[in-house]
């Protein structure tokens, strides 16, 4: 079976010209017990963070513990960022800072059901039609965005501060 998906091209980054384009990271979980009543660490294979606690409390409720759809959120405005720089770079602009948050809903089934991304630029030199056009571009090109293009609903609000 072929899946009907829509990908929306975005321009070439000339920022990432010359940059290895396939690298391997690996991350860990470990779960002990049953759903509702144990508990379970994340690790990830850089060593920027190891053994982040979580439970089905963090998942369903709030228990000051991490949890999966958090990390996916902390993915999707990282690589947001990112990638929104790289696009404003290739227009030989550097910007003062990106700031993006990510609010990721998990509802029924249970299944991420929608990302809202909210992002700030500080940047001198675009206007704000063309901020608005890399923030799209950034949204339809981040490797985060594009992994998860299954979920019904990803919204994105950005402002441009000069």
């Amino acid at each position: 079976m072929i899946a009907n998906t829509l990908i929306r091209r975005v321009p070439k980054v000339s920022a990432f010209a010359g940059v290895t384009r396939t690298k391997v990271t690996n991350a860990s979980a470990l779960w002990k017990g049953q759903l509702m009543t144990g508990t379970g660490s994340m690790s990830v294979g850089s060593g920027a963070f190891t053994d982040a606690e979580f439970s089905f409390p963090s998942r369903f409720e709030n228990d000051g513990k991490t949890n999966p759809e958090e990390l996916i959120g902390a993915s999707q405005a990282g690589c947001y960022s990112m990638f929104l720089s790289a696009l404003i770079s290739d227009k030989g602009l550097t910007p003062e800072s990106v700031s993006t948050t990510a609010q990721v809903t998990l509802g029924d089934g249970p299944a991420i059901t929608k990302i809202v991304i909210d992002n700030v630029t500080k940047c001198d030199g675009l206007t704000e039609e063309e901020f608005q056009q890399l923030a799209a571009d950034a949204k339809a090109g981040c490797p985060i965005s594009k992994a998860l293009a299954g979920v019904p609903e990803i919204t994105l609000s950005a402002k441009l501060e000069n």
